[in-house]
Formats: structure tokens, sequence, C-alpha cells
């Protein structure tokens, strides 16, 4: 029962904890029909509350323990053999984050992200460069696409990228359960699929946004301009422009100071993030107008390049804005680790990798429309932030979620878990001894 002051508090916010049950509710019931079964639908709804627990390990066995299940099996099914549409769901997430943030100026932002692991048998898994770490890690990375506008972003869409390690490896692949379609492609071809889904899907968006990974890539730029969208997309320095038959650093020195423009490309934790900004004009044979974008940290004198196009003429705030929402993918890398285990899945196989991915996106998409919706019903009190997405977990995991878990479950699982152990440590014995 509430206390006097809980319930003063809760009318003063109008915080409405059984709203945010009937959002769930309502998402659950939307992906129900992609599900064989009952009992994989709730256990991938159990998942997903998992997700959004204050946990602070997020994983099949840290779940099934919170849910009161006796052995993490049937989430470990459901997440491996049981019979559901997992591109139907990812369908469905897009379909969702779309609708709730619908904005004809939407940015499409790509990025690729690393998880460190150990071993090699985990699908994707060797030794390559990774930005989480910052240097080369045995790592599994994969391609995300954020959807963000100007009520909100989140991740709705991604790829596992496979080295060519193990695309040349029938043996590997088999053992991985790789699809047998599946074969090599670099990163930009992944954010490539990726982007022509969410377009031929009808998703709303004017631009493309990427780091230099995705803006060297001449065949993504070129499909872009062929689909009507335009792009803002990092470059390295030494990105050549063959129509101005120079490097894009030559074109950009020597332009007058009175050429620059402060502008701000959004807001960060600590105000706007204001920049010294240069735009000029190529002189090209394409379609539409393009650009060589530079933006220059005052303080540091830092230079970062830009190209960019789009179909119809823009202003350079404009191209700032786009140019500063591809952080947004950043912040939801940041959100989905943090919040709902992206990067905590313990899972080998190319199928449970992805069900795995597509329930924390799932997780995510619903706490980033519920804040917005929350924004849009409760006014922010003078004195304080607005609420936040990791504020809004926090809440929904202390005012709506059960513990189911008993003294026979807790001891249970202490039981089933030394009986693992001692099984998994009886196999590494015997496998030592038959290597010596």
């Amino acid at each position: 029962m509430k206390t006097k002051r809980t319930a003063a508090l809760t009318a003063a916010f109008s915080i409405d904890p059984d709203r945010w049950l009937d959002e769930f509710g309502a998402l659950m019931d939307r992906i129900r029909p992609r599900f064989a079964r009952y009992e994989s639908a709730r256990h991938a709804a159990g998942l997903t509350l998992g997700l959004l627990s204050n946990l602070e390990r997020k994983n099949c066995w840290t779940i099934a323990e919170q849910r009161g299940d006796v052995t993490p099996y049937g989430l470990q099914h459901m997440l491996s053999r049981a019979s559901w549409d997992e591109d139907g769901v990812a369908a469905d997430v897009r379909d969702y984050v779309t609708t709730a943030f619908a904005d004809a100026d939407a940015v499409l932002v790509v990025d690729e992200t690393g998880d460190l692991k150990k071993g090699v048998a985990t699908v994707g898994v060797q030794r390559q460069y990774t930005g989480t770490a910052g240097r080369i890690e045995n790592s599994q990375v994969a391609v995300y696409l954020t959807y963000a506008g100007a009520r909100g972003h989140a991740l709705i869409d991604g790829r596992l990228y496979l080295p060519k390690s193990w695309t040349e490896d029938p043996g590997k692949l088999a053992r991985a359960g790789v699809p047998d379609n599946v074969e090599f492609a670099t990163k930009p071809a992944l954010a490539l699929e990726m982007i022509a889904a969410a377009l031929d899907a009808g998703v709303s968006a004017s631009w493309v946004a990427g780091d230099e990974v995705y803006g060297a890539d001449s065949g993504l730029r070129s499909v872009c301009r062929d689909q009507g969208i335009g792009y803002v997309l990092n470059v390295a320095c030494n990105h050549h422009v063959v129509t101005a038959g120079c490097r894009v650093d030559a074109l950009a020195a020597g332009t007058p100071a009175s050429a620059w423009q402060r502008l701000s490309a959004g807001d960060g934790s600590k105000g706007p993030r204001m920049y010294s900004w240069l735009r000029i004009d190529i002189n090209s044979a394409l379609p539409g107008h393009e650009w060589i974008m530079v933006r220059r940290n005052d303080s540091t004198g830092e230079l970062a390049y830009y190209r960019c196009w789009s179909p119809r003429p823009v202003s350079l705030s404009a191209l700032v804005g786009v140019a500063g929402r591809r952080w947004t993918i950043e912040e939801s890398f940041q959100a989905a680790k943090g919040q709902a285990g992206l990067d905590e899945h313990q899972v080998r196989t190319w199928t449970s990798w992805r069900r795995w991915v597509i329930l924390s996106m799932l997780a995510m998409a619903f706490l980033a429309v519920t804040c917005a919706n929350e924004r849009d019903h409760t006014p922010t009190p003078q004195g304080l932030i607005p609420f936040t997405l990791n504020e809004i977990r926090r809440l929904f995991d202390r005012l709506t979620l059960t513990r189911t878990a008993t003294d026979d479950t807790i001891w249970a699982w202490s039981l089933w878990r030394r009986k693992h152990q001692a099984t998994a440590r009886s196999c590494h014995y015997r496998r030592r001894s038959e290597q010596q």
C-alpha cells in the first residue's frame, strides 16, 4: 500500500506506472503473432523484462533466477531453438520506433560497435580493431542503425560483421549455425542493407549520417543519391575529391576567416556543442547539391571533414544539425549496453546472437518511447531536469517489476549452479588430459 508521502509525490508528478505497463503489454501483444507457441512468447517477454531490470549482469542465468524459474533452459531454448520469426520482430521494433518518432527530417545514423570476447568459438569473434577498446582486441563487431527524430531516437536494426576468417571457413560457419546464404560483407555494405530495408519499408527520413568508415564508401553515397536521401558523412583528411582534383584538407586550406560560421551542433550534457564551420561547394555533374563541410574545434584547432549531398538546397545550419545527430548512435550504444544488456549476451551461435540483440533493441525502444511519452505527459518542475531514459528504466524496475523467487527456488539455483560448474570443470579436466 502506498504511504501518504509516496501517493502525494506520485500525484504531484503525474507518474502512472500502470501507463508504462500498458505500453509494455501493447508492445508484447504486437510481437506475439511472430511466435509459433505461447511459451516462447512468454519467455521472450520475460527476457525483455529482465533486460529492463536492475540486475548487475543480464544473461539467461541471472534473468531466469530473478524470474523464479528453476533453470535457464526455457530462455536458452527460446533464443536458440524455438520457432519464431526474429526478422518479423525486428521489423516490429523498427516500425514501433519510426512511428513514435516519425519525422520527415529524421536522420538514419550508422555505426559499428564491438564487444570484447574470450575464446574463438563465438560467432564472428577474432582479433580485430574495435572502437570500444580503441585497439585490436579479441572481439565481436556489429553494425547498427539508429533512427533519430526531433522527439527521440533508438536503434532499429543491427547486423553482425563476419570477418573473412569466418566466411572462408565452412567448418566455423556450420558450428556457429550461420545460414548458408550469408557471405562476407564490408561494414558499409551491412549499413547499406539496413538503410535500404528501412527505406523500402517506408521509413520517413531525409538524411544518412556516419563516420569515416561509411563516408569513404562511394557505393553507399551513390545509393543514397539514387534513393534521393541526403547524407552528411565524415571523411578522412586525405579523402580525395575527384571533381576538385585534390584532398579535402587542401580544398579547405587558405579559405578566408570570414567564410567560417560559429554554430551549435546540438545540446550536449554540458550545453550547446559550439564549433566553427565551413562549407565548400563542389562543382560536379551529379544531380542535387554537394559540399565539403569542415568543423573546427576553436579550443584545440582540430579539424573534421564531412562529405555532404542533398537533392535540394539546404543551409549550412541544416547540415550542421545533421552532423550533430550522428552522436545519437553513440548515446544509443551507451544506453543499450548500460541499461539493456546489449553486450552481455553469453551466446555463441548466429541465431542466439541475433535474437538477443533484437530483444535488447526492443527493450531500448520501449524505454525511449516511454521516456518521450512521459516528457509529453509530465511537465518538468522547476529545478529538475526532464525524465531521462536511465531514470525511466530505474523507476520501471522499482515501481512495476516483481520478484517471484522463493526460498526453494533460491536454494535450487545454488544447487543447479554448483552442479553445472562441476560438470564444466570435469569436462575441462578431461579435455586437457586428452590433449596431454
